[in-house]
């Protein structure tokens, strides 16, 4: 499982190095093969997007699960083209270290400053300041949109 919030860098050849405290698990779970897609949550679309990075058994239930939707839904066609065809796979490298691609780069505007946020089974990677930007948003907004779809949950 992956949680909490890690500020990193984007090195000169685009690389970023996954800190040392997921390396053991990431190497367990999926022997260092990973999978980096664009993301499509809305909070991560639009001009500062975010890229969603899965360890290879995660992306490939991902992969099983949206190969069960319908074939003539639009919206389904539409998840099969961003999400599968943006999707690269990697592997972390003996220094913890992942390759993103330019496009991916570019698709959520990184630059020196990156943001790795664990999300249980995947990683959010986001631009410092679209993460902070996005954090500020949530913390003063009053959306509730989706609260009472979370049933008895409670903290």
């Amino acid at each position: 499982m992956f949680r909490g919030i890690s500020s990193i860098n984007l090195d000169d050849k685009g690389r970023i190095a996954v800190p040392t405290r997921y390396r053991e698990e990431l190497q367990d779970c999926c022997e260092r093969q990973m999978v980096l897609t664009v993301a499509v949550d809305e909070r991560c679309v639009g001009e500062n997007g975010c890229l969603w990075l899965y360890p290879l058994p995660e992306w490939e239930k991902l992969e099983y699960t949206i190969s069960k939707l319908p074939t003539l839904n639009k919206m389904a066609g539409k998840l099969r083209r961003f999400v599968i065809g943006n999707a690269s796979e990697c592997e972390m490298d003996g220094h913890g270290r992942l390759q993103i691609p330019e496009k991916m780069r570019k698709f959520a505007s990184m630059d020196k400053k990156i943001i790795l946020v664990g999300q249980l089974n995947k990683f959010e990677i986001w631009n410092e300041n679209a993460w902070a930007a996005k954090e500020k948003q949530w913390l003063e907004g009053d959306d509730n949109e989706g609260l009472e779809e979370l049933g008895p949950l409670s903290f």
